[in-house]
C-alpha cells in the first residue's frame, strides 16, 4: 500500500485469534503451558487500534520471533490532553480483529478503560529528561505520563520477553526504553523502522482523517526530514543550517512546523553540533490533524583537522 490507508483484510485467517477483555482472563491464558517451546518467547505489540501496515509490520516481526504474541488494543485516555482528539481517534475493532487474526496473532487484549484505570487509581509513572520538550511542549506533561503508565501496566499484565514499538513515535520509544532501563524491567524493547507510503508519508492511524488537499501536502514532512538529513550527510555540522533546508520544503507546501529539530536519539535533547548519530524530528498540523515524523541520521565521522 502507498496511501497511508488501512490495508485490505486477507480472506483467510492463519489461526484462531482469542479476544480477551479482562486482566484476569489474559493472565490465566498466559499462565503455565502458554509457550510452545522451552524457550521464553512472548511478544507484546501495544497499539491504540485502527491498524495500518505500520502496526502489521510490528505484528509480523513479533510473530516471526515469538512463540506467543499478544496485541493490545486500547485507546489510552490518559495520554490525550484534548477531549475532542480522543473522541475523534479512529476506532474499528472488528477490522482490527480480522487483520490480527490473519497474521496469526494469539491474543488481542481489548480492555475497557475501567479495567486499566479502576476507581481509585492513583499511580502515575513519570520519566524525566527524555520527555522534556518536543511532544510534551505541545501535548502537555500528562501525555508521556499516560504513555509510561499504561505501558508499565501492560508489561506487568503480559510479562513479555519482547515489546515492539515503531520508530515513528521516537520520543515515545525513547521514553519506554528509559523506563525499562531505570526500573530494571525484564523485557527487551524492539524499536522497528517506520513504514511509509510510496510518497514517503509515515503511516499513521491519523492519516485517515486528512482531507484530499491535506493528504497531498502531507509528504512534505518527509521531504523536509530528507532535506535536513542530506545536508548532514553531506558534511554540515551546524543543525540550524541543516534545518533551514527542511524549513524550505515545508514552506513550499504551505506548512509551518511546530518543531523541526536535530536531536540526540537517546535523550531527545536538541544538538548544538552534529558529530555522530542524530535524529531529525518534525511535527506539523494539516488542518485539524497533527502529524509527527522523524529520520535517523548517521553522518560520516569527522576526520581530525578537517572541518
Amino acid at each position: 500500500m502507498g496511501t497511508g490507508t488501512a490495508p485490505d483484510i486477507p480472506s483467510a485467517h492463519a489461526v484462531t485469534l482469542k479476544v480477551v477483555r479482562t486482566i484476569a482472563e489474559l493472565r490465566a491464558e498466559l499462565g503455565p503451558g502458554r509457550r510452545r517451546s522451552s524457550e521464553p518467547s512472548v511478544g507484546l505489540v501495544p497499539t491504540m487500534g485502527a491498524f495500518h501496515e505500520g502496526h502489521l509490520s510490528l505484528m509480523r516481526r513479533a510473530r516471526a520471533a515469538c512463540d506467543v504474541v499478544v496485541v493490545s488494543l486500547f485507546v489510552n485516555p490518559s495520554q490525550f490532553n484534548d477531549a475532542s482528539d480522543l473522541a475523534a481517534y479512529p476506532r474499528d475493532e472488528a477490522r482490527d480483529r480480522a487483520l490480527a487474526a490473519a497474521l496469526g496473532i494469539d491474543y488481542l487484549f481489548v480492555p475497557a478503560p475501567e479495567a486499566i484505570y479502576p476507581p481509585g487509581f492513583a499511580t502515575t509513572v513519570v520519566v524525566d529528561g527524555v520527555t522534556a520538550g518536543l511532544e510534551t511542549a505541545h501535548r502537555g506533561p500528562e501525555h508521556f505520563r499516560g504513555v509510561a503508565t499504561v505501558v508499565a501496566k501492560l508489561l506487568n499484565i503480559v510479562a513479555p520477553d519482547v515489546v515492539y514499538f515503531g520508530q515513528k513515535d521516537a520520543q515515545q520509544a525513547a521514553t519506554v526504553k528509559r523506563m525499562v532501563r531505570d526500573l530494571d524491567m525484564p523485557v527487551r524493547v524492539d524499536v522497528c523502522p517506520t513504514v511509509r507510503g510510496a510518497d514517503g508519508l509515515a503511516l499513521s492511524s491519523r492519516n485517515v482523517l486528512l482531507g484530499a488537499e491535506e493528504r497531498e501536502r502531507a509528504p512534505a514532512l518527509h521531504r523536509a526530514l530528507r532535506a535536513v538529513a542530506d545536508r548532514l550527510l553531506a558534511g554540515e555540522r551546524d543543525p540550524e543550517r541543516a534545518v533551514a533546508a527542511g524549513q524550505a520544503e515545508l514552506w513550499a507546501a504551505g506548512l509551518v512546523a511546530e518543531y523541526l529539530l536535530v536531536v540526540d536519539p537517546a535523550t531527545m535533547v536538541p544538538l548544538q553540533r552534529v558529530d555522530g548519530e542524530a535524529l531529525v524530528v518534525v511535527a506539523a498540523r494539516l488542518g485539524a490533524v497533527r502529524l509527527i515524523d522523524n529520520l535517523p541520521v548517521m553522518p560520516a565521522p569527522v576526520v581530525a583537522g578537517v572541518h
